[in-house]
């Protein structure tokens, strides 16, 4: 091999260990890996109140508590990363962190680069009728008046202002609460109001003689964690999030930071 050939192949197998290093696979037992340093590395994006944002020098929300659960379950102290959410995974592959909690929605094509836990939040779009109403589907939303919290994906969907929307409501009229919203859909200035589905659900149990949700939601989302692939971190994760679910502990930090008023028709209002 003449010194060319040499130094082209050392180059190539130099490009190859940098390549290498920039994924880091899942180690086989990444909870010993965890415990043995004594601390868990949560990365996230603190821009996305209620989940996680900043409270002075703290990140904090409905991440941060579920993950504390985590770090408490492993027996170790919690660390929070702050970064830009597009840089959530590829970070954690290089191994900069040990899971993502960020309010990341568990899609099909975030799931070839890391395994996700059980969903933690139903962050679907549900649609709420008066209980005599004749909308039955999101399809009878077509030509009608839908209230919508500012800002949200039931306003970007009802709203279509891509065209890409299935459904096309006559008019759409936008809330900063979605209390409010359902005030205007009691007095009757709005024929459905479509807002996330964990106050949805709080403000129908809240009137259970006046409103309804419906069984099919505008749009389907849900938020889970995100882990390197292959890991068993996964297991303690989702043993977590399952016991928080079944214990109702979870509803109850959820409920800290999602505040969900009960509602009043505007006759009872005036009394």
């Amino acid at each position: 091999m003449n010194m060319k050939k040499f130094l082209s192949v050392c180059a190539a197998g130099l490009t190859a260990i940098a390549l290498s290093a920039s994924f880091v696979p899942a180690e086989a037992d990444q909870v010993a890996t965890i415990q043995a340093a004594g601390k868990v590395v949560m990365s996230t994006n603190a821009e996305f109140e209620p989940f996680e944002y900043k409270d002075s020098n703290d990140i904090v929300g409905i991440d941060p508590e579920i993950a504390a659960k985590i770090a408490e379950k492993l027996g170790v102290e919690l660390e929070i990363t702050d970064i830009a959410f597009d840089s959530l995974i590829p970070s954690m592959n290089k191994g900069k962190a040990d899971f993502i909690a960020a309010g990341m929605t568990a899609t099909e094509e975030r799931s070839k680069n890391v395994d996700f836990s059980v969903p933690y939040f139903n962050a679907s779009q549900s649609i709420i009728v008066l209980a005599d109403s004749e909308i039955k589907s999101r399809t009878d939303l077509n030509d009608k008046t839908v209230g919508v919290q500012q800002g949200t994906t039931g306003d970007i969907y009802c709203t279509d202002e891509d065209g890409t929307s299935d459904i096309k409501v006559k008019d759409v009229k936008r809330y900063s609460k979605g209390m409010d919203a359902v005030s205007d859909l009691i007095a009757g200035r709005v024929d459905a109001v479509v807002i996330d589905d964990f106050p949805a659900s709080k403000l129908v149990e809240k009137n259970p003689e006046k409103l309804v949700k419906l069984d099919e939601a505008m749009t389907e989302e849900e938020y889970a964690i995100a882990m390197p692939k292959g890991s068993n971190l996964k297991e303690v994760v989702d043993q977590v999030i399952t016991e928080l679910q079944e214990s109702g502990e979870l509803d109850a930090i959820v409920s800290k930071y999602i505040e969900v008023e009960g509602v009043e028709s505007e006759a009872e209002a005036s009394k």
